[in-house]
């Protein structure tokens, strides 16, 4: 049994992570035929895009987190037909250290606790679409389990700034801890 639930959060988050993936190839298209994205913003660009439909306000700004703009602020180069993350040195100095994010829970499993789930800077509208690309969420483990929520979170815990991830991920969070 515990093999099979293994087997099942491996596979959402393979899942997400090629949405994500998908996101970035598109913004490369994009950025080749010069077409805007949604709002005029090019796909897999910058923090995400908070639907006007949504019914969560967008993430206040706040001095005690880690900004989303920062992590967001990557572009990306094609390296043997692969997309590959290019962080700034600001960015790239968080590597191994403890840092706050504050932004919205995305399951990979269902259940009212999770230990494993994404971290997205704009809350989801549909539970089929990705907010952003992969510079507008972290993957978090954590130790002891977090209740799900729709609303806002803190997650505290050792930021893993990541060049060639096989999921297509930027970034990932270890022994993440909720926090206020």
């Amino acid at each position: 049994m515990n093999a099979l639930l293994a087997n099942h959060r491996l596979n959402r988050l393979r899942v997400a992570a090629l949405c994500a993936v998908m996101v970035v190839t598109s913004s490369v298209s994009v950025a080749q035929s010069g077409s805007p994205g949604i709002a005029g913003v090019p796909m897999g660009s910058g923090p995400g895009v908070h639907s006007p439909n949504s019914q969560f306000p967008p993430l206040p700004e706040r001095s005690d987190v880690l900004p989303w703009s920062m992590l967001s602020g990557v572009t990306t180069k094609v390296v043997n037909k692969k997309v590959l993350p290019v962080f700034p040195p600001e960015v790239l100095a968080l590597d191994g250290k403890s840092q706050r994010v504050h932004g919205f829970m995305m399951p990979l499993d269902p259940g009212e606790k999770q230990i494993h789930f994404l971290l997205t800077s704009v809350p989801l509208t549909c539970p089929f679409c990705m907010p952003g690309g992969p510079e507008s969420m972290i993957e978090v483990k954590t130790k002891t389990p977090v209740r799900y929520t729709m609303e806002p979170v803190v997650m505290e815990g050792t930021l893993a700034v990541l060049g060639d991830d096989a999921y297509g991920l930027y970034y990932r969070m270890a022994d993440g801890k909720q926090v206020k």
